[in-house]
């Protein structure tokens, strides 16, 4: 037949997708410029509900061609790469934040004419007690990435659906309760976002990296859901694994902002 299929790659259909994304970016773009210079945040927002529909709408495409079959060994291959590329440049994000804090704390400086040498943390600055709440917390992430670990286990080696969910539901809680203690734990800061280069790289590192414990818990979430549809095998649970993969980076990027901003930092 000339159009049978004779190769395991999928071609895709046209899609208005990217088009709507890259549309969405730039609208949203300009309206946090606009935005920053007092002319409403509207515009903004009109591109971030772009950018929003169109990631619903392309993961919920992508999802699909993962139910019709299209998703062959071949191409779960190239899945699984495009993966591994995107958790590293999210590692390079979180270096360039390492770098940064690591800088000002070997080599922290007062203002004066010329520059010399400095204290860290700064003068005046109340740093959190590590074996606290920071703990808990520790604790709580690495709980959640071995619930992650267990429901991965239950479908991949074992086809335990039952497992599968349960372990889903409790990552997903743990990654929850993460998020309230680091709002808590942020609510009671005795140093503020700007004014001081310590509190402009701590809320820049742990923060962001509450971004992505927020990101991920959506992630585990999509997964649950498509998980009490029956849409995940032994075999095919790409989205899971990424979901898992992306886990266990927001998990040991955490290791290292505990070990380096809270304890050796503080």
């Amino acid at each position: 037949m000339a159009h049978e299929k004779n190769h395991d790659y999928h071609i895709l259909n046209p899609s208005i997708w990217p088009l709507m994304g890259a549309l969405g970016g730039f609208i949203m773009l300009g309206g946090m410029v606009l935005y920053m210079h007092d002319m409403g945040p509207w515009l903004g927002l009109i591109g971030l509900a772009l950018v929003l529909v169109t990631m619903y709408s392309w993961w919920s495409a992508v999802v699909d061609e993962a139910n019709e079959g299209d998703h062959t060994p071949v191409v779960m291959i190239g899945l699984r790469y495009a993966v591994i590329m995107f958790i590293m440049s999210e590692i390079m994000f979180f270096v360039a934040w390492f770098w940064n804090f690591f800088k000002h704390a070997l080599y922290p400086m007062t203002e004066g004419t010329p520059y010399i040498d400095g204290v860290w943390p700064p003068t005046g600055i109340e740093t959190f007690d590590a074996w606290h709440l920071p703990l808990i917390n520790t604790l709580i992430l690495l709980c959640s990435g071995a619930a992650a670990t267990w429901a991965h286990h239950a479908i991949a080696h074992e086809n335990n659906r039952k497992d599968l969910v349960n372990g889903l539901i409790l990552a997903i809680l743990l990654g929850i309760v993460f998020t309230f203690f680091q709002a808590y734990e942020y609510s009671h800061a005795t140093f503020a976002f700007s004014g001081n280069i310590y509190g402009g790289t701590f809320f820049m590192a742990t923060g962001f990296h509450g971004f992505h414990v927020i990101i991920g818990t959506i992630f585990l979430a999509v997964c649950l859901i498509r998980a009490l549809k029956g849409q995940m095998t032994p075999t095919h649970h790409l989205g899971f694994e990424a979901a898992a993969w992306y886990w266990h980076f927001v998990d040991v990027v955490w290791l290292f902002l505990f070990a380096a901003i809270y304890v050796w930092g503080g």
